[in-house]
Parts: structure tokens; sequence; C-alpha cells
């Protein structure tokens, strides 16, 4: 906890209880954090999907800032909705450009230039490096982004960013209903392009991992009041033919 790279704050949930909401430089910084933790002090820590910080423009003229979905307001009393933009320069051979571009533009990012580095004539076709910029939604950037372009250019590719400016965008609200109950500690907030797919997949993994109980419990991914997504994780059932086979000690003894 004296780790200067490293910000939280009190925060209560509804779902989860009393916790903190913690800012790192990175995955890599909450993951080491997290073993750190639990490690030292043997504790057993929850958590969350990071988030980025939006602007919500209200109706009064207001400008607020959202730090999670669950303190987003009413929708009737939004005029519209920020959220932070990077730019973004990707050094790489030139030969990984189709990749680069195809990762990129798959999360909404948007083509600014591109530039040979290397005009050598003594470097072959391929090999030469080439400046990619972009700017991209952080959110997008925020998860594994840059595992996957390490991933697609077999690791040739390194990347730098920083802030551009603040873009509104078509961001709605993903609630998770838990047996009927929303949990707000799952909602996210996405593009609405992506938050019928996002949801989906936020409930296929949920239905994995929830035990079965007694009783089936459904899971409902929502927007608003509409529902984009449900699975049912099934109630166990006793077995009553367990004892209906031919080695039964029961039977054996009516013979």
């Amino acid at each position: 906890l004296n780790d200067a790279a490293l910000s939280y704050q009190p925060e209560s949930s509804l779902a989860l209880g009393p916790g903190f909401r913690a800012g790192f430089l990175g995955l890599l910084h909450m993951d080491i954090v997290q073993e750190r933790l639990e490690r030292e002090y043997q504790v057993d820590l929850l958590a969350t999907s990071p988030n980025v910080e939006y602007q919500a423009l209200l109706t009064d003229g207001r400008e607020i800032g959202v730090d999670s979905p669950a303190d987003l307001p009413d929708p009737s009393r939004i005029d519209e909705i920020r959220e932070p933009w990077m730019n973004v320069s990707v050094i790489a051979p030139d030969r990984y450009i189709g990749a680069v571009m195809d990762l990129v533009t798959g999360r909404r990012g948007e083509f600014v230039r591109m530039d040979y580095l290397d005009h050598a004539p003594t470097v072959r076709q391929g090999e030469r490096r080439v400046l990619l910029e972009y700017r991209m939604p952080l959110s997008e950037m925020l998860v594994d982004f840059y595992d996957q372009l390490k991933s697609s250019t077999q690791g040739y590719a390194s990347m730098d960013y920083g802030f551009s400016h603040w873009e509104p965008e078509r961001l709605v609200k993903v609630d998770v209903l838990v047996n009927g109950v929303p949990v707000d500690a799952l909602s996210i907030l996405v593009h609405s392009d992506k938050a019928q797919r996002q949801g989906r997949a936020l409930v296929e993994k949920l239905r994995s991992l929830i035990p079965r109980q007694l009783f089936e419990v459904p899971i409902q991914a929502a927007i608003g009041g509409r529902v984009v997504a449900r699975e049912t994780v099934r109630a166990l059932r006793k077995n009553v033919l367990a004892k209906c086979y031919g080695g039964d000690v029961t039977r054996k003894r009516k013979l």
C-alpha cells in the first residue's frame, strides 16, 4: 500500500459490500498489487472489471464525472456521454501493417497517418519499420489490446499513447440481473453497437461460474427495460431412479 503509483478510495457496493476503487498504471501493475496483497496479507481479493472515467452532460447543463456504470444518472437526465480518446502510435515491421490495422479498426480506432522510418535501400522488403498513428477510445485499449498487438505482430510491435480529447459517443449501460435482481458490480458501459454481443458473452461466462442450486437461476443482460441476452443455470434434481437398477440390495432382498 506504500506504492506511489497506486491510488485508492473506499467504495461500497450493494452486491459485494465494502471495498476500494483503485487506480493502477495498467493491468500488469494491477496483477502485481493483487498478488502481493494475497501473498503478504493472506487476504482473498475479488477484482471487478476495470473501467475508465466518462463525462456525462446533463440536461440542466451540468457536467459530472462517472467512474462506475452504477453511478450513471437516469437516461432521461443525460444529454450526452463523452469518453476519453487517445492518440496511439505503433511501430512495427511493414509486413504486419494489415494485422495492426485490422486490430485497431476492430476496436473503433480511426487511422491518422502512416510513415516509413527506414529508407535505406539495404533494408529488405517486410523488414522496414513503419509508424502507424491512430485515435481510439481508451476503453477499447484497457483490457487486452496490448497483448493482442504483441500476438498479431509476433512481439515486434511497440506502442505509445497519450490523451487526445473527450468524444461524445452512443454509450449504453448494460445491467446484469441474477435471479431477477440487478447486480451493480457487474454493470458495464459499452458502445451501443457492441452492447448485445458483450452482454451475451457476459451472461454465458456467468452461467459457467455460478454454482447450481436447488432452483433455476436466470441470468439476464438488459439495456434499460429490454433484455438482450439470457442464460439459465439449471436446477439440481434428485435422481429418483438411482436405485432402480439390477444391483440394488433392496431389490435383491425382495427376490
